[in-house]
């Protein structure tokens, strides 16, 4: 494992705590483990996943408008 940072959270809610603890156990994974892969999956590409939107946007003849993004957006939600 590569070495990294220190997180510390406060007053994290008991109901999410349980939840962590039992979505860890079903992976058979520590807690603390479980809760790095969560922030890795959802946090760590982040920056490389907007980089490659931004890539793509500029090779396309116009950017969409906000219209067009919240049109996709609740039509991906339906």
């Amino acid at each position: 494992m590569k070495s990294g940072a220190t997180l510390t959270i406060r007053n994290v809610p008991t109901h999410v705590v349980r939840n962590l603890k039992a979505l860890a156990k079903r992976q058979g994974k520590s807690m603390e483990q479980e809760v790095r892969d969560l922030l890795e999956e959802h946090a760590g590409d982040r920056s490389s996943v907007l980089e490659q939107i931004e890539t793509s946007w500029t090779k396309q003849a116009r950017r969409p408008s906000a219209g067009e993004i919240d049109e996709w957006i609740t039509t991906g939600r339906t």
